[in-house]
């Protein structure tokens, strides 16, 4: 069982990497990112088989480092509903109503 752990431990750390390294070369830094350099992100995500709810989370999670996060926030979570399988949006982004 142990073994089976650190094989999901390095998978999602490698995961986590190149998503990192992803970002790094289209957006940058949390400062210089945009709806568009976001959108390349989540495109490059997805050409390496990378979940882009995934990652559109994990860029949630600096949101307060972003400027102008809402009108990102809505841009970028209409690509991700026209690019996912399920067609949902990650709960959290932008103004979402029940």
């Amino acid at each position: 069982m142990t073994n089976q752990n650190n094989v999901n431990h390095s998978t999602t750390d490698s995961i986590q990497e190149k998503m990192e390294e992803i970002w790094r070369s289209t957006c940058g830094t949390w400062e210089n990112c945009n709806a568009t350099t976001v959108q390349s992100f989540l495109s490059e995500c997805e050409q390496h088989s990378i979940d882009p709810q995934y990652c559109m989370s994990w860029i949630q999670e600096h949101s307060n480092m972003i400027p102008n996060w809402s009108n990102i926030a809505d841009t970028t979570r209409e690509w991700v509903v026209q690019h996912t399988s399920t067609g949902s949006p990650i709960s959290g982004i932008g103004n979402e109503t029940s």
